[in-house]
C-alpha cells in the first residue's frame, strides 16, 4: 500500500510541477499524526512535505472522518498565509483528484514542536502569550465574514472530527452529563463567528524563530473561536496534571496566552466568549481522558481520575470562568 500511496504522491509532483521522479532523491514517511499520511520529500538542495487525509483514523477507537477535511485544511491556508505568512508553512500546490496537498518542510532545529518542549520541561510562559496573541490575530481577521462562512461549509467535518469524538462520545461514558455536554455541543455549532482551526495543540505548533508556526488545520471550520481557546488552554492543564511540580508554570502559560487572546477580541462580548470557552474547556479536559482520542501521557489511572474530578467540579459550576478552573486545577494537584 505505501508503496502505491508514493507512486501517487509521485504523479501529484509531476503534475503540479513540483518536481520529477529523477529528481527526488528520497522519501520518508513521517510519524505521529493520527488522521492523515504525511511524507518529506528530499530534493538535491530543499525538502518539501506531501499530506493526504485518512478515511479512518489510527487511534483504539472506531473514528471515521470524511476526506473532504483535506481541501478545507488547504483553503484555511491560503486564507491564513497572505495575513500572516510566518505563522504557516507555505503552500505549494494541491492535486484535487489524488486527496493532497504539498507544503515547505521546516527543519526541527529551527522549528521545534511545542509540545515536545513542554514535555521536555523547557516551558516559557513568553511563547504562550504568543500563540495566544497570533491566534487572536487569526480570529480578528477572519471574524463576521460571509464570504469565509461560504467558504468552510465544513460543519459535517468539523462534527466527526472534534464535537462527535470529544463530546458527544465522552458523555457516553458519563451519562450524568450527558445533558449538559449535549447543550455544550449544540452551542458550540451553532455559533459561527470566525475561521477556526480546530485542532491548536502543541503538537501542532512549531516553535519557530519570528512567531508560532500552526500545523494541521484539518478541522478548519467558521464556527466558534472559543474552541480554538479552550483547546488550547486544555493541553497546558493536562501538561500540568502530568507534571505537577511544573504546576506553576504551566499555569503562568495559561494566564499569559489567555490575556494575550482575548486583548486581540473586538468582534464580540469579551464575557461572552469567555464564558463559551469555560463551558468547553472541562468538557475537553475529560474528554482527553475518556473520549476517542485520549492523551497518551497521562498513564495512571490516578492522574485520569484526578481529571475527571476537576472536570466533573467546574462542569458543575453554574457560573464557568477561566481563571477559576484554573486555580481548581493547581490546588488539585498541590501535594
Amino acid at each position: 500500500m505505501l508503496q502505491t500511496v508514493n507512486h501517487v504522491v509521485l504523479d501529484s509532483l509531476r503534475k503540479l510541477g513540483l518536481g520529477s521522479a529523477q529528481e527526488v532523491l528520497g522519501m520518508a514517511q513521517l510519524s505521529g499524526g493520527v488522521s492523515s499520511d504525511i511524507w518529506r520529500i528530499d530534493f538535491q538542495d530543499h525538502s518539501i512535505c506531501a499530506k493526504r487525509a485518512l478515511s479512518k483514523l489510527k487511534v483504539a477507537a472506531h473514528w471515521e472522518a470524511p476526506l473532504s477535511r483535506n481541501a478545507y485544511e488547504y483553503a484555511w491556508y491560503q486564507v491564513i498565509s497572505p495575513l500572516f505568512p510566518h505563522t504557516v508553512p507555505q503552500m505549494l500546490g494541491r492535486d484535487e483528484e489524488a486527496g493532497l496537498f504539498f507544503m515547505s518542510y521546516l527543519e526541527p532545529e529551527h522549528h521545534p514542536v511545542w509540545k515536545n518542549q513542554l514535555l521536555a520541561k523547557q516551558i516559557d510562559p513568553a511563547f504562550a502569550r504568543s500563540v495566544g496573541q497570533s491566534l487572536g490575530q487569526i480570529h480578528r481577521s477572519t471574524a463576521n465574514s460571509k464570504v469565509l462562512a461560504q467558504r468552510f461549509p465544513s460543519d459535517a467535518e468539523f462534527f466527526s472530527l472534534r464535537l462527535d469524538p470529544y463530546l458527544l462520545a465522552t458523555a457516553k461514558r458519563h451519562p450524568q452529563l450527558q445533558t449538559l455536554l449535549q447543550t455544550i455541543c449544540d452551542q458550540t455549532a451553532n455559533t459561527p463567528l470566525v475561521l477556526v482551526h480546530g485542532d491548536i495543540s502543541p503538537k501542532n505548533i512549531l516553535c519557530g524563530p519570528n512567531s508560532p508556526v500552526f500545523l494541521d488545520a484539518e478541522c478548519a471550520w467558521y464556527g466558534d473561536p472559543a474552541f480554538d481557546l479552550a483547546f488550547c488552554l486544555n493541553h497546558l492543564l493536562l501538561k500540568a496534571v502530568h507534571m505537577p511540580e511544573q504546576a506553576e508554570v504551566l499555569a503562568n502559560s495559561f494566564r499569559q496566552l489567555k490575556e494575550a487572546y482575548m486583548a486581540m477580541l473586538d468582534w464580540e462580548s469579551p464575557a461572552a466568549l469567555e464564558h463559551r470557552a469555560a463551558r468547553l474547556l472541562p468538557a475537553l479536559f475529560l474528554a482527553r481522558v475518556d473520549g476517542k482520542s485520549p492523551v497518551e501521557y497521562l498513564t495512571h489511572e490516578p492522574q485520569r481520575q484526578c481529571v475527571r474530578e476537576i472536570a466533573q467540579m467546574c462542569l458543575l459550576n453554574s457560573d464557568p470562568d477561566l481563571n477559576l478552573i484554573l486555580e481548581t486545577t493547581v490546588k488539585a494537584l498541590q501535594p
